[in-house]
């Protein structure tokens, strides 16, 4: 009896440890991700390329509509991005 449950101790531990390194490695992902696309954006911004992404169309009703703090709070969800790189992007748009 001691065996089996050692033995069933030691699999959960490992399943634990398993799917505690595949959420760090999900996350580790996700905000590589992020970053790789508040890149491209800072690039497309600086050399005046439009990002036609069609998730952004939302933002650009937003400020169609003059709703500048809605369009960079929706911009932020959108796209995982901080406070000041949001701003910035969305005032990008504006121009």
């Amino acid at each position: 009896m001691d065996n089996a449950l050692m033995g069933a101790t030691l699999v959960i531990v490992v399943l634990l440890l398993l799917n505690s390194f595949t959420d760090s490695r999900t996350r580790r992902l996700e905000r590589r991700l992020r970053e790789t696309e508040r890149r491209l954006d800072l690039l497309l911004a600086h050399h005046g390329i439009a990002d036609d992404r069609p998730e952004l169309a939302e933002i650009d009703d937003l400020i169609r509509r003059d709703r500048k703090i809605e369009a960079i709070k929706r911009y932020r969800e959108l796209t995982g991005a901080g406070l000041a790189e949001a701003k910035e992007a969305v005032e990008a748009r504006i121009r």
